[in-house]
This record gives structure tokens, C-alpha cells and sequence, in this order.
């Protein structure tokens, strides 16, 4: 319908500009959006207001003029003007339940497009250091980063989902030295553990494996333990694969599976690291000052330069993450998106800038970022803060356990990214309306159990009898309800264009508050054959949007509740 009015604008503005009353240079990017109320119709757009000021007219007297010149439609019941100039579209009844076969037809494809064309897109996230479980951040991420690329794909893009393990650097040092404490029979609260150990259990259970001379499978290695208590490298490396295996089985627990898991220190077996670094001397944008070699990041936008090699020869943080944006450039990925915390946001620019400095073509503002804030865990108002198993945090798994999988994930993807979240376990457990999931999840099932008692009525849905009589859906809230369905395309595209997966969870809630109201207003098992198909079609077809959405953020739609 919004292409139907969208198309008749573009043909009535071409009909001003022969009459002159237009300019022929002008060229505005008008909006038809759905009305918030619907007592001012079904559609509004803004042309006239945007056509003022070059057309040295008043805005409501081109809107006058826009409406004689719009073609006659079926599709449109009648036009009015509001306020200074915007105009107002009452959607056909016909027209508008025309999107009931539309969506029945396309099934679980309804919703999404070839917008991408196939473009290659690959998006890291997670990317936790395996020094611990997963906590609730990096649920966050994960739910938003899986939700992106379940968008990126519904959108026509080839998606490669890649995870970055920092198996290097100082924490993984003091994961070795926590684990080996831990074996040779310490404890957190002795004064021979580690300065910065880690103390949660799970270092006394990688300890006590490990001892075991257990062999622990991650991903594509097989690592068995030395059993030596003295061989710093040999725990390290059974720690990492330990952690590694605990955090996978985390990921697989919330839906979650990536195409590729990339190791920070092959970017250093491989000497990727040292040629990103000489590439960058040779180009001319680095410097010795002081025993360290500085990079200079202010001549593409930083504050100021950043050290890349330390007086101790050491490589400072960011230098690999240079080096690893090289190589997915090298891997063919035009197009990359990193989900991250809001605690990188101090690397953006810098990594940028490296990039831009080994003059290799990659454009600037490669690669997109999108960047979460913490999230609040809380029960009974009060915050939780620790894990028994962690000991220092809420693991992403003590939510699953409490919630269940898709109140999390709905949870941790139903707010912007840039926006603070509180999870409040108590409203994620409930069943009941306050309960976004429990609400939407509940209109699904609600459509299944009424399809359920048709069948047992002896009066099952007859889809070509509906087809035919959807003219009968006539009444305001069949009507809101198809106009929201007829939202889903557009609102799945734009969620994808902007990064923004809680764009789908918020339609999800608007969705159901539309069914819901339909359901409690109209009754469906009405006795005329016509009537109760057409309606039971209209039910099947929000059934189906919802589960479309639902997918999208990786939420289940489950059919009895």
C-alpha cells in the first residue's frame, strides 16, 4: 500500500511540474508513512510541506493541488489534508486486505528481499577473551550480532559469522599462572596467588582436568593435557581450549554458531603481525620516540599518535587488531561489521586509522562498528552481580538457566545497542502481558489454538472461500491489524540498514498489541462460512509474521502456551 500511494505522488508531482506550478529541477525525498492515529487515516506524507519553499507556495495549497492531481485508484478510499499541508490516505478495504494472500503466499519468505544481491558481508562478535565464561555482555553481543545477521541474510547478503579469540597477550598470562596456582593446590585466598589470578571455580575445574590428563576438543583442536604442574605453556594452551570448549557449548546453548573462530596468536605464528607493522614504516607513518615506535594516527583523525611497539619490544593492543582487519580485507569482506562492547569504542579511530595507513585501498570508515552498553541484571529490584561458577560476574548461562533461551535472547536484543539495559529476571520469568515475549509469543499460540477449534468444530479453514470474501475484514481493528502486517517488509529492511535488531522486537510488540485488540473486539467463529474464513486467514497471516520475526531475533514460536 505505502508503494501504491508512494507511486500516485510521484505521478501527481510529475503533473505539477507540466502545470507549471512546480519546478522541473526539483526532486524531494518525500515520506509516506502509516499514521499513529487512524482517525487521520491509514497513510500521511509530507510532499507538500517539502515542496513549499522552492515552489514559493503555501504548503496546504499544494497539497490541494497534489490531491486533484493524484490518478483515480481503487486502492485509496479518500484523501484529506491535515494540519498545514500533510495529506492524509484512507486505504480501500479491498486493498489493504489484500496483504492477507500476500503474506499466506510467500510463507515464511514474506518479509524479507535480494536488497543485497549477494554481497559478501562478514560480521565478528563476541569475540570474548578465553580467560572465563561468557557473561552477560557478551550475551548482549551475541544476541545482537546473531540478530544482525539473521537481518543481513533476510536482506539477500552472503553472511559469514566470525568469532575473534585473544588466545594472546597478558590476561592469557594470567590465566596460565591462575590455573597452574590452582594445580599446585592454591587457593584465591592464599598469598601466593597471582596479583591479577583469576579466582572464579571454573579455574579449579580447567585445574583439576588437567591433572586428569583429560584432552579437550575446541573447534578444530584436540589439546591433551601435559599433567606436569611446571609447564606453564602446555597449561596455557589446555586452559584456552578449555575455555574455548565451555564457551562454544554456551553459544550453541543460546542459538548461537559462527562459520569461522579466528586465534589472535596465529596473526604472530604467521608473522602477519610484523608485516602490518613494517607496512606501515615503509609507507612513511611511523616513528621512534623514546624506545617505542609510535604510529601516526593524528594525520587520519585520531587525537593523538599511538604507540604501536613498547620499550619491551611488546606490540600494544591495537597492532593485531590492525593486522586482523588486513586480513579479512585480503579475505575479499568489502563489507564488515564488528559487534562489540562499548568499551572499544577508544579503538574505532585508532584501528581506522592503522588501516587507513598501510594504503592498501581500503575506504575510510571501514569497518562498521555497532557498539552495546552493559547490561544490569536484576531480581526483586535488587542487582545480581555474582556468579557461584565465575565468582566475579552473571554468566550469559546462569540466564539461560533462569530464564530460559528465548526470553534472553529477546531480552538482550530488545533495546538499542547504545542504549543501557536492564534485565529484570523476575519480568523475563513472568506469564504474563508486562512480558514482551510471553505477549508475543502468546499471540502466535493463541492463532494455533483457534485453528485448533475449527478443525474440532468440523469447520476447517477453507483458504479459497477466504480469498474470496476478504472485502468482508472491514472493521477498524481487522484494519490496524493489516496495515501493521503490511509494515513487515520495510520495518525488516530498514532494522537491517541501520544495525538495529530492536527495531524488530518493537514491531513484534506493536504486532501483537494489534492482534490482541482484534482478538478481545471481533469474534472469529462467527456462523457465516465467508466471514470466519476471511478472519481465520486474517489470523493465519499474522501467525506468520510473527513467527518471521520472531526467527529474526532467534526466538522461538511456539504453538501451545
Amino acid at each position: 500500500m505505502k508503494d501504491t500511494i508512494t507511486s500516485l505522488l510521484d505521478q501527481a508531482l510529475a503533473t505539477l511540474k507540466q502545470q507549471g506550478i512546480v519546478p522541473d529541477d526539483v526532486h524531494p525525498t518525500f515520506k509516506v508513512e502509516a499514521t499513529r492515529d487512524k482517525a487521520h487515516g491509514d497513510y500521511a506524507s509530507n510532499l507538500a510541506m517539502l515542496l513549499a519553499k522552492p515552489s514559493r507556495r503555501k504548503p496546504r495549497e499544494l497539497a490541494e493541488a497534489l490531491i486533484e492531481a493524484l490518478p483515480t485508484s481503487a486502492a485509496v478510499e479518500k484523501v484529506e489534508i491535515a494540519g498545514p499541508g500533510f495529506i492524509n490516505f484512507f486505504a480501500a478495504t479491498d486493498a489493504v486486505a489484500q496483504i492477507v494472500p500476500t503474506v499466506l503466499d510467500a510463507g515464511d519468505s514474506f518479509g524479507r528481499s535480494l536488497a543485497g544481491a549477494g554481497e559478501k558481508v562478514q560480521v565478528e562478535f563476541v569475540s570474548a577473551n578465553p580467560t572465563g565464561p561468557l557473561h552477560v555482555g557478551h550475551g548482549r553481543g551475541a544476541a545482537i550480532g546473531d540478530c544482525l545477521c539473521r537481518l543481513l541474510e533476510a536482506t539477500g547478503f552472503e553472511v559469514t559469522r566470525e568469532f575473534y579469540y585473544n588466545d594472546a597477550g597478558a590476561q592469557i598470562t594470567n590465566l596460565a599462572l591462575s590455573v597452574q596456582a590452582r594445580i599446585k593446590g592454591l587457593t584465591p585466598e592464599d598469598d601466593a596467588w597471582p596479583e591479577d589470578g583469576y579466582r572464579g571455580d571454573y579455574i579449579r575445574d580447567i585445574a583439576e582436568s588437567y591433572l586428569a590428563g583429560d584432552t579437550v576438543d575446541a573447534d578444530d583442536q584436540h589439546v591433551t593435557a601435559a599433567a606436569d604442574p611446571e609447564d606453564r605453556e602446555a597449561i596455557r594452551r589446555f586452559a584456552v581450549a578449555y575455555l574455548r570448549r565451555e564457551q562454544d557449548l554456551d553459544l550453541k546453548a543460546f542459538g548461537v554458531e559462527f562459520d569461522v573462530y579466528f586465534l589472535e596468536s596465529s596473526l604472530y605464528r604467521d608473522g602477519k603481525v610484523e608485516e602490518t607493522v613494517q607496512r606501515l614504516v615503509d609507507r612513511g607513518h611511523a616513528y621512534e620516540e623514546d624506545g617505542a615506535l609510535w604510529l601516526r594516527t593524528t594525520d587520519f583523525g585520531d587525537d593523538k599518535d599511538r604507540v604501536m611497539r613498547k620499550r619491551d619490544g611488546d606490540y600494544t593492543y591495537f597492532v593485531p587488531d590492525v593486522a586482523y582487519h588486513l586480513d579479512k580485507w585480503q579475505r575479499g569482506f568489502a563489507r564488515v561489521v564488528d559487534e562489540q562492547g562499548a568499551d572499544h569504542h577508544s579503538t574505532v579511530t585508532r584501528v581506522r586509522a592503522g588501516l587507513q595507513a598501510l594504503e592498501v585501498g581500503i575506504p575510510e570508515g571501514w569497518p562498521d562498528y555497532v557498539l552495546h552498553q552493559m547490561v544490569l541484571v536484576t531480581r526483586s529490584g535488587v542487582e545480581v552481580k555474582l556468579s557461584k561458577r565465575a565468582g566475579s560476574y552473571v554468566t550469559l548461562r546462569d540466564l539461560i538457566d533462569e530464564v530460559g533461551r528465548d526470553a534472553t535472547r529477546y531480552f538482550l536484543a530488545a533495546r538499542r545497542a547504545d542504549s543501557q539495559l536492564t534485565f529484570d529476571i523476575d519480568l523475563a520469568r513472568s506469564r504474563s502481558n508486562d512480558n514482551p515475549v510471553y505477549y508475543i509469543q502468546y499471540a502466535h499460540a493463541r492463532v494455533c489454538s483457534v485453528m485448533r477449534k475449527a478443525d474440532v468444530d468440523g469447520r476447517p479453514f477453507d483458504l479459497e472461500l477466504a480469498r474470496q470474501h476478504l472485502a468482508l475484514l472491514e472493521e477498524e481493528q481487522e484494519k490496524a491489524l493489516m496495515n501493521r502486517l503490511a509494515r513487515f517488509p520495510e520495518v525488516v529492511a530498514h532494522a537491517a540498514a541501520s544495525r538495529e535488531p530492536q527495531q524488530i522486537a518493537q514491531y513484534l510488540q506493536e504486532l501483537a498489541a494489534d492482534f490482541h485488540t482484534c482478538y478481545n473486539a471481533v469474534k472469529v467463529m462467527v456462523d457465516d462460512d465467508a466471514l470466519r474464513n476471511a478472519r481465520l486467514a486474517l489470523g493465519l497471516a499474522t501467525r506468520q509474521v510473527i513467527r518471521n520475526g520472531l526467527d529474526l531475533l532467534g526466538v522461538g514460536a511456539p504453538e501451545e502456551m
